[in-house]
């Protein structure tokens, strides 16, 4: 496996380099004014624009243009992104903590739920639960995330003052703010339990319940169908009927055997959903008002924040390009014929 993972790293900076010239070169469309804006570190520097131009060589040939972008930011130097007041790589790690903790609050559901029902379903096929896991499925496929986030307000909100939008209320907003508070991880929850505010733990619970579920909704349905097909799949392979003919027990033909080797698709589909969730799930963040990356990038897109929506963009890529490492490292895991490769 050594080997398989080693030989997948290698091919990271040759991807990596890919992306940044994807990026500068729609970069290009842009004004040299316009693009300065990825050299400024702090606003001072936003009345020294002409001089930032010359500096850079924004005025130079694209090949000389590009080198000197890419040494910025190999050196950390994303601009700075007036929409937050911040530097762009300072905005990104104070936002993507937030991100990160709504993710694990909603990859968690979605695997185990989508993984279980998609199994169960596979396995008493045409049965009730087969047919509750399709109505289930395309119930929650046939309405856009919006929607349902947007009813999940109405209902849990409007209604019943159960899941507020935001991240905190205002008191325990206060309260984090204060010296008496320590931000150990940034995750919300985690900070509360380690400052011993268990207070502060359930009102985060209840402002992540929200955006949590309504992304649980929509990615767990997509999830069921997929792991129950692959599972219908390998059910009806030789290996499996060989492994009932030895007497072995069903829950372990299903398990151990079937499922094991149904996972490949599963993974795929779980990477390029733990990568979207990472990435912020703009709408729904912008829906419950949640203050992660997703929502920073749409504000950002919004106020013209080239710089912004730069850094948000080379994130995003970033992100996707160690979610498929993982992905292919899954996959030897579980299929040692990948290793072979």
């Amino acid at each position: 496996m050594a080997t398989y993972i080693a030989r997948r790293l290698m091919l990271l900076p040759l991807v990596a380099f890919g992306v940044t010239i994807l990026i500068f070169a729609l970069l290009q469309f842009l004004h040299p004014a316009i693009r300065a804006g990825a050299f400024i570190t702090n606003p001072n520097q936003l009345k020294a624009i002409d001089a930032i131009i010359k500096k850079y060589g924004l005025d130079q040939p694209v090949y000389v243009q590009y080198w000197t972008w890419l040494r910025e930011v190999f050196h950390g130097n994303l601009g700075w992104s007036q929409s937050v007041r911040l530097p762009v790589l300072d905005a990104i790690i104070a936002f993507f903590p937030t991100t990160l903790e709504l993710t694990l609050y909603a990859f968690v559901p979605i695997m185990i739920v989508g993984v279980w029902l998609g199994t169960a379903a596979a396995v008493h096929r045409d049965k009730v639960v087969d047919h509750l896991s399709r109505v289930f499925s395309i119930s929650f496929r046939s309405l856009p995330s919006f929607v349902w986030g947007l009813l999940i307000l109405m209902v849990f909100y409007g209604r019943f003052n159960w899941f507020p939008p935001g991240r905190l209320s205002l008191e325990a907003d206060l309260f984090v703010r204060s010296a008496q508070f320590t931000k150990y991880t940034g995750l919300m929850t985690a900070d509360a339990l380690l400052n011993g505010q268990l207070w502060i733990f359930f009102d985060a619970l209840r402002h992540l319940a929200g955006p949590a579920l309504t992304l649980t909704m929509v990615s767990v349905a997509l999830l069921v169908r997929v792991t129950r097909s692959s599972m219908l799949e390998a059910l009806s392979q030789d290996y499996v009927r060989t492994a009932r003919a030895k007497g072995l027990a069903p829950a372990v033909v299903n398990t151990r055997h079937a499922r094991k080797n149904a996972l490949i698709p599963v993974i795929t589909l779980s990477s390029l959903t733990i990568v979207g969730l990472l990435n912020g799930v703009v709408i729904i963040e912008t829906i419950f008002n949640y203050p992660g990356i997703g929502r920073w990038g749409a504000f950002a897109a919004q106020q013209l924040d080239i710089p912004g929506v730069t850094g948000f963009t080379m994130f995003i890529a970033a992100l996707t390009v160690l979610g498929n490492l993982a992905a292919d490292i899954m996959y030897a895991y579980f299929d040692p014929r990948i290793r072979l490769q």
